[in-house]
């Protein structure tokens, strides 16, 4: 078992998230003659974007790690560890811009079904992670609440337990919320809303004739994971995947998507920007 303490750091101490594995010469030289230049536009579009309308939710759908690894020559866990740095940083990002509410999508249910050894390093960085947060600075700081999403009875007792933890460190918090997808798939969430919605019905003694009378969409709705968060205004999904694969179904049915080429571990601050810019263009019309 990992011990987790339920306490905040101190005051100053610093907690590196993942270590970041050293990139080869053939991807590190370019960035540092780039450097500049990509500093430069980075700040030019985040100048236009910050006085622009945000996302009241942002729906992240991280993918890519394995891929991102391949095009390096290493190991897949190396690309899950760079993914789990990533989602750090972009979280730093929502900070800095005020958006409010963010739902990252980490391990669906049908990631389960990966390789043993696969899932076990990725179980075992979700226990370490969680287990770092608890006493992140920057959580505290930014009064972070995160909430965990999706089937993770599952999992073993050890992730199951951090998880849990780090919700519980930051339950009384009032600032942005993180929804973390783990375990989760869209239509498990909406079979799983509608057991709760039978539930309470049979506790309060009615029958299925008089739910289905007064069933409407909000008493579903009312049941989802994400029920202390708006409907998502915006998605993005990294790694040039046009699809949700069942990624928040019920809550998306309004939502503006976009589908970005760069694998997750490779995703920018200016990829990130140029997709807000692309949403703060569009005009939601809500099918009116």
């Amino acid at each position: 078992m990992l011990a987790v303490s339920q306490r905040a750091a101190p005051e100053g101490r610093t907690l590196s998230p993942v270590s970041q594995p050293r990139l080869p010469a053939f991807i590190r030289v370019p960035r540092a003659v780039l450097g500049p230049l990509y500093w430069w536009y980075e700040r030019r579009v985040e100048r236009r974007v910050k006085v622009g309308r945000m996302p009241q939710h942002l729906g992240l759908i991280l993918d890519g790690n394995r891929r991102f690894a391949r095009t390096l020559g290493v190991e897949s866990k190396i690309g899950h560890d760079l993914g789990a740095h990533k989602a750090y940083e972009v979280l730093e990002w929502c900070l800095e811009l005020g958006i409010p509410h963010v739902t990252l999508w980490v391990f669906s249910n049908d990631n389960k079904s990966r390789d043993d050894l696969e899932v076990t390093h990725l179980l075992r960085l979700f226990a370490q992670e969680a287990a770092k947060m608890v006493h992140d600075p920057r959580i505290h700081k930014n009064r972070v609440r995160i909430k965990m999403i999706g089937h993770i009875e599952d999992f073993p007792e050890e992730v199951r337990d951090n998880l849990r933890n780090l919700e519980k460190v930051t339950e009384a918090y009032d600032g942005l919320l993180l929804n973390i997808a783990i375990g989760y798939g869209g239509r498990e969430e909406i079979t799983e809303a509608v057991r709760k919605l039978l539930r309470e019905a049979a506790e309060q003694g009615l029958t299925l004739q008089q739910l289905a009378n007064e069933l409407k969409v909000p008493h579903i709705g009312a049941h989802m994971y994400t029920n202390e968060s708006p409907d998502p205004d915006f998605i993005i999904r990294t790694s040039g995947e046009v699809r949700l694969s069942g990624f928040l179904l019920w809550q998306s049915a309004y939502s503006e998507y976009y589908f970005c080429d760069v694998y997750w571990p490779g995703f920018r601050k200016v990829d990130f920007l140029r997709a807000l810019r692309s949403y703060q263009k569009r005009d939601r019309r809500f099918g009116k």
